[in-house]
């Protein structure tokens, strides 16, 4: 907590010591986080230098762009585990996955079991540019076959900034969502920043993430918060206790 007339803290200031990061990209090789062993070395030691206590880290399943399986993932994570086992111990490394919303997704789901943060509790993401068409249809079928959705970076759709009724939409078809970290210090600039505020201020934010990909992203943790509404992000921080 800190008063209104003092100087903000830095995003690595709120970060309790037993922190569970659900979103994160530090398996070496497999989508566009850490390159290699090397990178996850880096990463991971920033993080528990951060205080996270547990890292379920998602790398991107994305038809024709990251075509990762649960066997991809588990095979780079048991690659951390043997090379940096000091480490994946010490930040109790276990690993999901971030699935892209498409028509080969729905595929996927109906056809193979899916990597999930806990239980049935599975991170999904959309494009940047624009919804997809059956968004709602596809989200349907997900929670018909018993997965809960977790939307990753919500906050960052700008499609929807200027239509939060479609915010409202997805959290009244049952939609967890997570924040990321570095929204809060305007890594990804005002706009989001801003929306994020909104969503934390209307509390339908119910998880946070780092969405941690390579050093500039751990170099901006070093930033100050930008955002209003620290008590609503200090709680999404303490809801991810949930995954410990």
């Amino acid at each position: 907590m800190f008063s209104l007339f003092k100087s903000k803290p830095t995003l690595a200031e709120l970060i309790p010591n037993n922190y569970v990061d659900i979103h994160s990209h530090v398996l070496p090789g497999i989508d566009d986080g850490a390159k290699n062993l090397k990178d996850s070395q880096f990463l991971l030691e920033s993080m528990i230098g951060f205080g996270f206590k547990k890292c379920i880290t998602s790398p991107h399943t994305m038809a024709n762009v990251f075509n990762n399986t649960i066997e991809s993932i588990n095979s780079a994570k048991y690659k951390v585990e043997n090379e940096l086992s000091e480490l994946a111990q010490k930040l109790d490394l276990q690993a999901a996955s971030e699935y892209y919303i498409d028509e080969n997704f729905i595929e996927n789901f109906k056809n193979n079991p899916l990597l999930t943060l806990k239980d049935n509790y599975v991170l999904v993401e959309m494009s940047f540019l624009n919804p997809p068409i059956q968004l709602h249809e596809y989200l349907f079928e997900l929670q018909l076959a018993g997965y809960q959705p977790v939307l990753a970076h919500p906050e960052r759709y700008t499609f929807y900034h200027n239509s939060f009724k479609d915010f409202e939409k997805l959290k009244k078809m049952g939609l967890k969502f997570q924040l990321n970290l570095l929204s809060t210090v305007g890594y990804y600039g005002p706009d989001v920043a801003k929306i994020s505020d909104k969503l934390l201020k209307a509390e339908f934010i119910d998880y946070v993430g780092s969405d941690i990909h390579h050093k500039q992203h751990i170099s901006s943790f070093s930033r100050k918060i930008v955002i209003k509404e620290t008590k609503a992000f200090e709680t999404a921080i303490e809801n991810n206790q949930f995954f410990l």
